[in-house]
């Protein structure tokens, strides 16, 4: 009995540590401690993702554990989210410590939406555009896109204009589902869609919980394949908390975009900065301080080809 004893004895000591890495992290540490636990080698782990529908190297896998890399893109994701489930993990238990790496002061950090958050909105804006009859293909690829957020005097989003140039690369595309996530305790039942120029608006879809409007703008022309177009429309917002950041998520690369951030006169920070991340997890980066212009009380940023990803500006009131 005495090595049954033994045998024993390490697999607590294993347990122990993987509750421990769970609880603390880092992700590395918790990804190894997890696998030491179930005791598969990476050969098994590939296989088992594999059977999952997720193919992530071997040499990948290595480096998660050690550390050197972290699982950012979103296959990686899916991978995380399959390790939780073959390694008998409790869910997002994995994806919780990739969303809390993170280097900013932690009052940065609560300003912020949570990955968790983000994850349900997607979850939701899936649903809508199932709603919509949406191809996740909508025809059109961004040429530019100008985004202009107005703040208010309650620190509040006040709303969003958006100027789209668009490519259509299929035909007869004649219309384009816009989006807005508006901040933490908004009503999108009170947002407004208003259709400025080249576009009617057709139907809009909302949900309470997430605070995600998706509205279809029914483009004035149908395009043929190759044709360009210019459109804009406009969102009245209004209805959330203070606001501290907006973000702008790209799901695969394009044109020029261009983000500008009004601030109410009544109502300036102290402070503004504009960020990277290249998914939700994914820690912060690229942050750059920005500096309020004299008479409009604005900052911008301009990304001239977006990669996917997250662009986004924050801005601190005190």
């Amino acid at each position: 009995m005495p090595h049954a004893t033994q045998h024993a004895d390490v697999a607590t000591v294993v347990d122990a540590e993987l509750d421990t890495a769970l609880r603390g992290g880092p992700f590395h540490v918790a990804l190894r401690a997890a696998i030491a636990a179930r005791g598969l080698p990476l050969q098994r782990v590939q296989h088992h993702l594999s059977r999952h529908g997720v193919k992530v190297g071997v040499t990948s896998l290595s480096y998660w554990q050690q550390g050197a890399r972290r699982p950012q893109r979103p296959e990686s994701l899916r991978a995380v989210r399959a390790l939780e489930e073959i390694l008998q993990l409790p869910e997002e238990s994995l994806i919780r410590l990739l969303a809390e790496y993170d280097d900013r002061p932690a009052a940065e950090r609560s300003a912020t939406r949570s990955y968790r958050s983000l994850l349900a909105a997607s979850d939701v804006l899936g649903q809508l555009l199932d709603e919509l009859d949406s191809p996740h293909d909508g025809g059109l690829h961004t040429l530019g896109h100008h985004e202009r957020i107005d703040i208010g005097p309650r620190r509040e989003l006040r709303g969003l204009e958006s100027h789209h140039i668009v490519r259509a690369h299929r035909e007869g595309v004649d219309r384009f589902m816009a989006v807005h996530h508006g901040d933490p305790g908004c009503a999108p039942e009170r947002m407004t869609v208003h259709a400025l120029e080249n576009c009617r608006t057709g139907r809009v879809r909302r949900h309470h919980e997430t605070g995600v409007l998706v509205a279809e703008l029914l483009l004035d022309a149908r395009l043929r394949a190759g044709d360009t177009f210019l459109f804009r429309y406009r969102v009245e917002d209004g209805t959330g908390g203070v606001s501290r950041e907006y973000v702008r998520g790209f799901g695969s690369p394009g044109g020029q975009y261009a983000l500008q951030v009004r601030f109410d006169e009544n109502a300036l920070p102290v402070r503004c900065h504009r960020f990277t991340q290249h998914s939700p997890a994914a820690p912060r980066s690229s942050r750059q301080e920005l500096a309020l212009t004299g008479h409009h009380h604005s900052v911008h940023l301009v990304e001239p080809r977006v990669r996917s990803g997250v662009v986004g500006i924050g801005w601190d009131w005190e």
